[in-house]
């Protein structure tokens, strides 16, 4: 009788914990996917530091939305998906890796390009339709901070799928572009002399 309760608990408290182990299952989390490979740059370029920064709003790990076709000024973040980081920290990351950018901080650069990040999120224009919006203002300041160039930009990438991972899909490739605008642009800088006072 004593093996047979015992065979009886070992069974039930097996059942209870892998009932909670599912439940308790966690959001899912993303990244900007494997590091992106260098893109090549025109010899002779000056190092340059990178600085990423965005209102509080965007500052977390929250994976927004917006329904523009319902409520367009009001950001949501999906309940079950999160990034692995803030989004600026991924996007500095990134545009370390693909244009060799210094992180603000680290040295080895007289020149810093700060962006101020406006908006990062998936939008709705209606519910089987979405793309991932990245607006932001990109500033080049000198050693001093004094500006020398500044630029806007907005990229737009459709959603492949109408949830958090064609959101993350979206925004992975809207940021992959900001780094090809920003690459061109620092040869646009370089041929019109403006990154004379960047070098070291």
């Amino acid at each position: 009788m004593k093996k047979l309760l015992l065979v009886l608990c070992l069974v039930l408290t097996g059942c209870v914990t892998a009932g909670k182990r599912g439940s308790d299952a966690g959001p899912a989390v993303y990244d900007l996917g494997p590091p992106a490979e260098r893109q090549p740059a025109a010899a002779g370029l000056p190092p340059l530091a990178v600085d990423i920064r965005a209102p509080y709003w965007l500052d977390s790990l929250g994976i927004g939305y917006r329904l523009a076709y319902a409520e367009p000024g009001r950001l949501r973040d999906y309940a079950r998906a999160r990034w692995a980081a803030p989004p600026a920290t991924l996007m500095q990351q990134r545009l370390a890796q693909q244009l060799g950018l210094i992180p603000v901080g680290q040295g080895g650069a007289r020149c810093l390009v700060r962006i101020d990040l406006d908006e990062f999120s998936q939008v709705f224009t209606m519910p089987q339709e979405s793309r991932g919006v990245l607006q932001a203002r990109v500033v080049l300041l000198d050693g001093t901070r004094k500006q020398l160039a500044e630029t806007a930009l907005k990229i737009e990438k459709a959603a492949p799928s109408q949830d958090s991972r064609g959101g993350v899909a979206a925004l992975e490739a809207a940021v992959a572009q900001l780094g090809t605008d920003l690459g061109r642009w620092r040869e646009q800088l370089a041929a019109s002399g403006r990154l004379k006072a960047c070098e070291r």
